[in-house]
């Protein structure tokens, strides 16, 4: 016979060994994964050495700004991130001083030797410094260069010289720590937009100096930053897995919906208030070939398609509207001016097409005017985009809608009348173009293997073949082609350059002699552009800014350094089960504002 007590006891144990069992039975939240694809090739997720779009993208969900862009806010405008409020701003505009929030933590790393590791001033004071650092090469040096941060300079200055390390101790009134949260930003001039910069944690994330030293040169494979998420796995040039980061601080989805945007408010109305990330995977293909793009997303192999490939504009968007058969499947349509310009760079360096002579800008003006960008809209790009006047687009503080420019003009009689003017004749009877000196003339143009890059060089082709000029074409990766053109070895390229913030100066920047193998690829460096470039830099914003603005941009046009062909508008679609997708052109880090509807997304997928 079995006493009370004991009876008791046997319940409990028996209860004790149930419970498991029948919580077993139970399955467990599946993980909430998005798919999602990049149509480039990633290089690398280091801010002191990421260059382009796509490793930036990934790069900003790890690493975190002190500030940041509201993502659904309209007009843009930024918020404290890692600070504990907004910098205060001198009168002058020549002094900034930031406040980390405590509590916050680098996700763990065994570069921390096994301890919880949190973020202060002096991550951003090393993490800012390390551009200036000839080690790394920063494509973002022009950026805080073009600041004239008081100190920095001339430490980078003394490192090459000296051909030595750069002296990370040592203290500059630039940029220093205060105290243990609080860092100070001084210049030697006016820079009234300068906080707009520090919105971006691809390029002015925090890093922490022994994540640095213990990965040394690997460190674009072993990104360490405070943000939503982190890398788990990365095959080159294929597949990047971010993973939720546990030690994410506490921050929830507090966003405005403007109104006149029902996207956004949807989005609202769902989301408030729910804590950050909400996903708990995200899994990033790289797909260059747009068909497998489009398939992968009709399928639902992908959950997103960031911007509609121009092969499928007509079967998604006819008419700029969504397709009848995407609109019964529920799926969301974001369309968007982009903050870009689409260019052709000539290299100014380069002994054929390069120089300020009259000769070479006239051969310049002549593939300008030679360039059908009306045909490019309507056949390659399936009229997403607005011929371009000047570098800076629509949506930018200093675009000027009413200017106009030969650099939108298709002119192949004007073109030809130049060559002749200048030189530029048959003198072999081969039926091509020379040299004023006889020699061959040879365009060389840098492309890639993507199904877009061909089209566009189809056209390229039939442009200057009708004004008699010879152009070739050589094929790379685009990372390869990227290390080329920085080092000044491609006699054309054509790219994208897309804005960071809602302001003109980053297109400006292209033609800055300072920024020459960062910003600057076509290396252009003429004194009267430099000056108006360094005065806009300096005004604030008004109709004095705006006239040094356009006397830039009617320069740039004159010299042709670039060929500006168009502003790109981009549509992206999600799924029904993607909750909250939208989309802000100067947000990289979007992943963490958006939801997956797991049940959802497991019967519509496949169905």
């Amino acid at each position: 016979m079995i006493k009370r007590s004991g009876l008791i006891a046997a319940l409990m144990t028996m209860l004790a060994f149930a419970a498991p069992a029948s919580l077993a039975q139970q399955p467990a939240a599946a993980p909430k994964v998005l798919h999602y694809s990049f149509r480039i090739a990633e290089t690398g997720f280091d801010p002191a050495q990421i260059s382009d779009l796509y490793s930036r993208t990934i790069a900003a969900n790890i690493f975190e700004a002190p500030l940041q862009y509201e993502f659904l806010a309209r007009p843009y405008r930024f918020r404290a991130n890692t600070l504990a409020e907004l910098p205060e701003v001198s009168a002058d505009f020549k002094t900034f001083t930031f406040r980390v929030k405590p509590g916050i933590y680098f996700a763990d790393d065994p570069a921390f030797g096994g301890k919880k590791r949190e973020l202060v001033a002096e991550d951003y004071v090393y993490s800012w410094k390390r551009h200036y650092d000839p080690r790394w090469k920063s494509s973002n040096l022009y950026i805080l260069a073009n600041f004239k941060i008081i100190g920095l300079s001339e430490l980078r200055d003394e490192a090459l010289a000296a051909k030595k390390p750069f002296d990370y101790g040592r203290e500059v009134p630039g940029l220093r720590a205060l105290d243990k949260y609080t860092f100070q930003v001084k210049t030697a001039q006016p820079n009234p937009r300068l906080l707009m910069q520090f919105t971006d944690g691809s390029s002015w994330g925090a890093v922490a100096r022994e994540v640095v030293e213990a990965y040394g040169d690997k460190i674009m494979e072993h990104p360490v930053g405070t943000g939503p998420y982190r890398l788990a796995q990365w095959r080159r040039a294929s597949k990047i897995v971010l993973e939720k980061n546990p030690g994410f601080r506490d921050q929830f989805y507090d966003e405005e919906a403007p109104a006149g945007d029902p996207v956004a408010q949807a989005a609202v109305a769902k989301l408030k208030g729910r804590k950050l990330p909400m996903i708990d995977r995200i899994e990033v293909a790289i797909v260059a070939e747009n068909q497998p793009r489009w398939l992968a997303f009709l399928n639902g192999d992908h959950d997103v398609l960031w911007e509609v490939p121009d092969d499928f504009t007509n079967v998604a968007i006819p008419n700029n509207l969504l397709a009848p058969n995407l609109k019964k499947r529920n799926i969301t349509m974001v369309r968007y001016a982009r903050a870009d310009v689409a260019l052709s760079y000539f290299n100014i360096e380069d002994p054929v097409v390069g120089g300020y002579t009259p000769d070479k800008v006239a051969l310049r003006r002549a593939v300008l005017l030679a360039v059908d960008v009306d045909k490019e809209i309507r056949l390659v790009r399936k009229n997403q985009a607005v011929p371009s006047q000047g570098p800076v687009p629509p949506g930018s503080w200093g675009h000027n809608p009413a200017m106009k420019t030969e650099m939108s003009d298709y002119d192949t009689a004007r073109a030809k009348a130049l060559l002749d003017m200048y030189g530029y004749v048959d003198k072999d009877g081969d039926g091509w173009r020379d040299q004023p000196n006889g020699q061959q003339l040879l365009l060389e143009y840098a492309t890639q293997p993507d199904q877009s890059s061909r089209q566009l060089i189809e056209l390229w082709k039939k442009n200057m073949d009708a004004i008699q000029l010879r152009m070739v074409f050589k094929t790379a990766n685009w990372p390869d082609n990227l290390k080329a053109s920085t080092a000044g070895k491609l006699m054309m390229w054509g790219v994208g350059w897309s804005a960071g913030t809602p302001d003109g100066d980053t297109f400006l920047a292209l033609g800055y002699g300072g920024n020459k193998g960062q910003a600057n690829k076509s290396r252009f460096d003429l004194p009267a552009y430099n000056e108006l470039y360094e005065l806009q830099k300096r005004l604030p914003d008004g109709p004095e800014r705006q006239v040094a603005m356009d006397a830039a941009q009617q320069l740039l046009v004159a010299y042709a350094p670039y060929k500006l062909h168009v502003h790109r508008i981009s549509t992206d679609l999600a799924h029904p089960w993607v909750i909250g997708y939208h989309r802000n052109n100067f947000v990289r880090e979007f992943w963490k504002w958006v939801d997956i509807d797991v049940e959802r997304q497991r019967k519509e997928s496949k169905s």
